[in-house]
Order: structure tokens, then sequence, then C-alpha cells
């Protein structure tokens, strides 16, 4: 269809509001951009600067001026949610007539483009589109054609790496042409991105990442395609530009035609961007900051115009992130600032560990709701990784503090967890076919949907469990010799951890099935960032399990189990059970729980940035990657500028990971706010601080400090060098540790055992940390995983 004849371009002629109203009440800044025309045109607008009402009257301008008609406006978004409240507060600015332009994200605009012009890439129009758990599925498919090891080669991973490939506007012959096939992963990646690609065509789908490089695709294999986009859409504004990964940037670059790179014979659409490079914290998804940085040698004669003036928190505030940004290299400068006041200053706070950071939280919100009349809903806690929320949920769900998770999943809902939960759950009751079929094939062993049914069959048959049917499964109807085996070798699994969970306690069965069924190392192996999140929660499930061993003495797995499944139902009961509670949950609100990442785009009364910890925040990784660094620092300043009257900033002088208590650092994030804005309320133990040019104080850690010593468990990769290096190899590693090294052991030798006491090694099988002892005690026969079981020698 031409564009020009589309009873949709053009709009009703109701009146619009006069140019000069729609100026009224704004900034000398956001004046001008809100007027400027002619040449691209880049708002770097600070956080609170109003950079939504500047493009939305933007808009309105260029109809009012007559300078656009609501058809040739193209306006981006990031999310469906950014695009629903720019579209409103355009139609109360012009009516109807925003339902003329494209208001919407990138992946949605793109849709609509490809609907039209599908037949130039060989598509039908009526494309599936897969999401993300849709792709992976065909991803594992084709890898299991491939015949691969998923262990070497995660399907996720490849998953992850496609993706990536395909935001830089790499498609499957132009990787298998660079790729190197020395490297395994590489060449099973050129492999699978391959068949993906045909089984997709043949599929008539496309996954999110198509959506945009085949648009980009088709703009520039066919310029009469590229030049009708160009010649409707005369003006195209994008919103968060910081975050545009290279196939977005290519993309604008297409649309816009402005680069000075495309033949065309009418002027290229003006170009607006709005974003700010202090808040570009997506590059693990693909974000090139440089996007934005460089918008000026990438655009002839563009004009750059700063929001500076913020109109949602107090200088206080505003100083300290000024302060902390101003830290980062090669960034543009830019001061924001409020006529509001000074404000409060900002509350400090050092626990003595998580627990007592918590209960502080917890405490402070109390307080201001008595003193202050503050309402839940005014207070956001935000975390850098997801598994710092558990300690904070369990005390808010202890004092009655009503509270949701925003961007995750409660603690004990996450999937990592509840597997990990699920495992321990068939150790105490192999009865429990629910769990037990959940962790059937978790990970991936073999043991597919038809081996399952094949069981199920037979347990129904023969009227036994589920457990006892796996033992049987040899008897099994139609079952393959191989998903035979594989079911055998899950069985002998079980009891190996099941002998380890009678003879060891909970946290020795959690930590051996962490490691026995490869789960943890899946997840290690994976290159999907949200793997290594996973890790991170199932270390403070480890902590967690220590914690309970710590204060119950006399506590086994099945109270365990049971103390964490009533904290787990506390999570499930509703705020409001009544109309008299609905109405007051609505009044109050809720306390708000998020990582900073989810943060960004918000804004809340009362913030806690928690966790103010070197190696939490900033985040382990970042140690020695000066550009990883830069970005936790632009994460801290959005974390910094979500708070409107008051902000919090809480540490622990120490915190568990994988049940060992680690004592790092203060951020240096904390120590680059300037001093005389915090007012600490506890300032902790003195201990040698982080410095911003990235190396510790004069004095140092002993190895007790670090957890270094035996049976230390943390993450080194969060030391310097130096203590990385004498860190034990174990521990190096950066896998969960023993209690202690695997005993050394004989047929014949005595031995005993904190709770079966004296007896006598039977034998011996396996090796190295799978060495399992049969023991004959007083009481029986036991067999004992070495690397788990209290076990002494006798005299």
């Amino acid at each position: 269809m031409d564009f020009l004849t589309d009873p949709a371009y053009d709009a009703p002629a109701p009146a619009l509001p006069d140019a000069q109203e729609l100026l009224a009440g704004l900034n000398p800044q956001q004046e001008e951009a809100v007027k400027h025309a002619g040449s691209p045109l880049l708002i770097i607008a600070g956080a609170g600067s109003g950079k939504t009402r500047v493009l939305s009257h933007r808009i309105a301008h260029l109809l009012a001026t007559k300078r656009a008609r609501p058809g040739e406006i193209l306006a981006i978004t990031f999310t469906n949610k950014a695009a629903a409240e720019m579209r409103e507060r355009i139609e109360s600015l012009v009516g109807d007539r925003a339902k003329n332009m494209w208001i919407s994200t990138f992946h949605s605009s793109c849709v609509r483009i490809l609907r039209r012009e599908a037949k130039n890439v060989g598509l039908n129009s009526n494309f599936s589109i897969y999401d993300s758990a849709d792709t992976l599925r065909l991803i594992t498919l084709v890898a299991k054609g491939l015949d691969l090891d998923p262990k070497r080669f995660p399907p996720k991973s490849i998953q992850h790496k496609i993706s990536a490939l395909k935001n830089e506007l790499i498609d499957d012959e132009a990787y298998a042409a660079t790729a190197n096939y020395s490297d395994p992963f590489e060449q099973a990646v050129a492999e699978v991105y391959k068949d993906y690609t045909q089984r997709m065509r043949q599929a008539n789908a496309m996954d999110f990442d198509d959506l945009i490089a085949q648009v980009v695709f088709i703009f520039q294999a066919f310029p009469a395609v590229a030049d009708s986009y160009r010649r409707r859409f005369r003006h195209v504004l994008v919103d968060e530009y910081q975050d545009t990964n290279h196939a977005q940037y290519v993309l604008v670059r297409e649309l816009t035609g402005g680069t000075g790179e495309t033949e065309q014979d009418f002027p290229p659409g003006e170009l607006t961007v709005v974003g700010d490079s202090d808040q570009s914290i997506y590059a693990f998804r693909g974000a090139d900051v440089r996007n934005i940085v460089e918008f000026e040698k990438d655009y002839a004669n563009a004009r750059t115009i700063l929001l500076e003036q913020n109109y949602r928190s107090t200088q206080t505030i505003l100083t300290a992130a000024n302060a902390v940004i101003s830290r980062n290299p090669n960034r543009p400068a830019k001061r924001l600032w409020t006529a509001e006041g000074d404000g409060e200053r900002i509350i400090g706070y050092v626990g003595e560990n998580e627990h007592d950071e918590a209960r502080f939280i917890a405490n402070e919100i109390d307080r201001l709701q008595d003193a202050e009349n503050l309402r839940p809903g005014d207070v956001a806690i935000f975390y850098r990784t997801n598994a710092q929320s558990r300690s904070i949920e369990d005390l808010l769900i202890r004092v009655g503090l009503p509270y949701k998770v925003v961007g995750g999943t409660r603690f004990y809902e996450r999937k990592e967890i509840k597997d990990a939960l699920a495992y321990l759950r068939v150790l105490v009751n192999p009865d429990d076919v629910v769990n037990l079929r959940r962790i059937l094939n978790e990970p991936k062993r073999g043991i597919g949907d038809r081996a399952e049914y094949a069981v199920a069959a037979l347990a129904e048959r023969d009227r036994l469990s589920f457990m006892e049917a796996l033992r049987k499964a040899h008897d099994a109807p139609g079952m393959a010799t191989r998903s035979v085996n594989a079911v055998a070798g899950f069985v002998k699994l079980i009891d190996d951890l099941t002998e380890v969970a009678n003879g060891s306690g909970a946290s020795a069965a959690l930590e051996a099935v962490l490691e026995q069924t490869g789960y943890l190392a899946a997840l290690r192996q994976s290159n999907d960032p949200q793997d290594e999140s996973r890790v991170e929660n199932l270390a403070e499930l480890v902590a967690v399990v220590r914690e309970y061993e710590r204060d119950n003495e006399d506590g086994t797995l099945g109270s365990f189990l049971e103390q964490v499944a009533l904290v787990a139902d506390a999570d499930q009961i509703p705020d409001a059970p009544d109309e008299e509670s609905a109405q007051l949950a609505k009044d109050q609100g809720v306390v708000t729980l998020m990582t900073l990442h989810t943060a960004k785009g918000l804004e809340f009364p009362v913030v806690f940035l928690t966790g103010m910890e070197h190696g939490v925040f900033p985040h382990q990784r970042s140690m020695t990657d000066p550009k990883e660094l830069a970005e936790e620092r632009r994460l801290a300043y959005v974390g910094l500028t979500r708070a409107r009257k008051r902000l919090y900033l809480t540490r622990s002088e120490s915190r568990s990971l994988w049940g060992q208590s680690q004592y790092n650092p203060a951020s240096q994030f904390i120590e680059e706010v300037p001093p005389e804005l915090i007012d600490w309320k506890r300032e902790g133990s003195k201990r040698p601080a982080f410095t911003s040019s990235g190396s510790f104080g004069s004095s140092r850690y002993s190895g007790s400090h670090w957890g270094a010593g035996a049976g230390g468990n943390q993450d080194v990769s969060s030391l310097p060098g130096s203590a990385r290096s004498m860190a034990p190899a174990a521990v190096r590693a950066g896998r969960v540790q023993p209690q202690k090294e695997v005993i050394a052991l004989t047929v014949g030798d005595r031995v005993n055992h904190t709770s079966f006491g004296n007896g006598t090694v039977l034998s011996l099988e396996g090796a190295g940390d799978k060495t399992v002892a049969k023991v004959k005690f007083d009481i029986g026969e036991k067999r004992l995983l070495l690397r788990y079981a209290p076990l002494t020698k006798s005299d």
C-alpha cells in the first residue's frame, strides 16, 4: 500500500493546542529541545529532568507548527509500558491524532514492517514469533540432532551466543565464515546456528532478535522499500537511546537515512534521540553506550541539549549522585541540580551481618510510619543481585510488613531454589512423587518424557510408588536400554545422596545435591548472565541451611524443610484477605523490593540502597575490568537518583556466602559520596576501604577475615590478586566446599562417627570426592560418602 494514500496517514482536524501553550511551564533547556528544528537532536536527559514531558510536547509542537502530520511521526521506546505512557501523554495533548502515529517499542514497530514486507525475506506475513522458551526448545532439539553433549555445550549458552550474534547483525553464514573451528564451542555454535536458522524458516517463524535484524536486512537489500519508510517517517524519535544495541542503532540509521551514506532524492528525516549515558546499565543485554556518546560523530550537524534541572530529588541526593558518577572516565560533563532545596541528610548504617542490616531497614520503615505517616508503598529496597532479597524478605515477613518483589521472583519460588529443595524433599521422603518427577531429569541426564511415562505406567500397573517403579525400570513397557541405564544412574545418585543426608546432616546433603547431580556445574559452565544469578541464589540457600544448623543444634533435614515450607507458605498469604484489608492495602501500598537493574525509570519517596560492599556492589566480576566497573558505577547512579526525599545507604560487616562468613570492605561508591552528606547511625568496626584507584588501604585482611582458612567457601574472584593466589586451589575453582578434606581410609580401619559411634570399614568404592565407604556400626551397616561424612579414625 502507498503510505501517502493510507487513510490513516492524515489526522482528523479538531483544533490543536497553541504552540506557545505547549511551551508554558518548561525551563529554558526543555523549551529549546521542544522547539529545535532542522538537524539531528540529542537530548541528554539527566535523571528526573522531565524527558517524557519534553518528548510528548515536542511531538505536539511538531503538529501545532504544522511541521509534521501525525502519520509522519515514529516514536520508539523500549518497553510496552513506556510506549503506553507516552501514547497517553500525547493523546492528552493532541487527542485522537495520536492514534495515527506509530508510538511503540522497537520490536512492535518491526513486526508491523515485517508483516507488510515478509515476502522480501521469503516468509509469509503470518509468521510466528518465538519467545525465549520456544527458541531454547528448538536449539535444544537441534543440538540433540547434532549429537552435542549438553554438558559441554549447554543449549542455553548456545542460545545466548546466537542472540548476541544477531544483535551484532551477524547471520549464520557470516558466523560460519569467521568462527574459530579450533574452539569446540564456536564450532558447535556455528553448526547449531545454521540448522536453527533453517528450522526457523521451515516453521515460518522469527525470534525476537530476528524482528530487528530482518528489517535492517530488508532496508539494506531493498533500497526502494527503505525509501518508502523514510518518505513516510519524517520525524523519528527514540527514547532511552543509551540502551540501544548495534542492531537497533543500525535500524535507526536506516530509518532516517541521515548519516550521509544513503543516496536519496529527498532530505533525511529529522532524528531526535533522548537518553543519558550515565544511565546505560544494560551492557549484558548488548546495549552499547557508544551509540549515545558518539552521536555527534555519527550525525553531521547534530545538536546536543542538556537537561540538568531535576524535578525529583533533593539537592543532597543529587550531590551524592553527581559525586559518584563523576568518577567515570570519558563521560560528557553533566551535573544535576534542583530548585527544591537540600532536604534531609543521607542515612548510613553498617549492620553486623545481613540480618542486622535487614532489621535496621524494617525498624526504620516502622519508625517513619509512626513519625511521618509514611506508607509502605512509599518505600523501595534495592539490591544488586536477587539472592540478597532473602534475608530482607524473611525479616519483613517476621515483622508483618507487606511487600512485593518486582522484576523477580520471591526467593523460595525461584526455579533453582525449588529444584534444590525438591532433591532434599525426596531424600527425606522418597515417595514424594511430585518432587521426584520434578528432579528426574533436572539437570538433563537422558531421562525423557517417554521414559518417565513408561515408569509411571509401570507404577500404576503394579501398584508401586514411583520410586519403587524407578528401581524396576527394566520391567517398564517400551523402555529403551539407554533410558533404563539413565534411570539406574539416577536411582544410585539418590541412594548416595540419601546416605549423605542420613549420615552428615542438612548442609552436607545440600552441598552434595548441588555437586553430585551436576546442577551447579551446569550453571557455572553457562554463558547466560541469568545463570550467574542462579548460582548466587544457591549460595544463599546454602547459607540458609548453615544458619539453620547453627541455630538449631538438634535440627534435622526434615525439620529444616518444614521451616522453609512455612516461610514459603507465608509468601503465598494474600496481603488483603477481606474488603477492609483490601482497602488498607490500596491506601497504604506495600514495600517494593527489586534489583537495581529493575529500578531504572522508577522513583520513590524513600529508597534503601543495600549491600553496599565491595564484591557485592560493585559486583565481584568488575574487579579487573574498567568497563564493568564503569557500568557498576552507572548502576549506583541509577539507584541513588530513584530517591525523592530520603535515601539510605546500608551494608553488612559480614555476609554469608556458601554458608561461610565473608568480610568485605565498604563499597567504593560509599567512599565517593562526600562524608558531610551522610549521617551514620552505625559505622561498624574500622576495616580498610577500597579506594577509587582500585586498591586496598595499607592494612590488610587476615585469612580468617576473608574466610580463606580451612573450609573457607567464599568466591575468591572478589579478592585482590595476592589474596586470590594464596587461597586454596579448591576455593579458587569456585565450587561448593566440603566441611573438610576427604578422609583416607582402608578396609579394616576403625572409625568414629559423630552420630553412629564406633565402627569398622567393610569396603570402599569410587575415588576422590565420590569415595563411598561401607561401615559396620553397632546400629547396623551404613554406606557413607566420605567427602561429607563426619568420620574420624579411631586410635
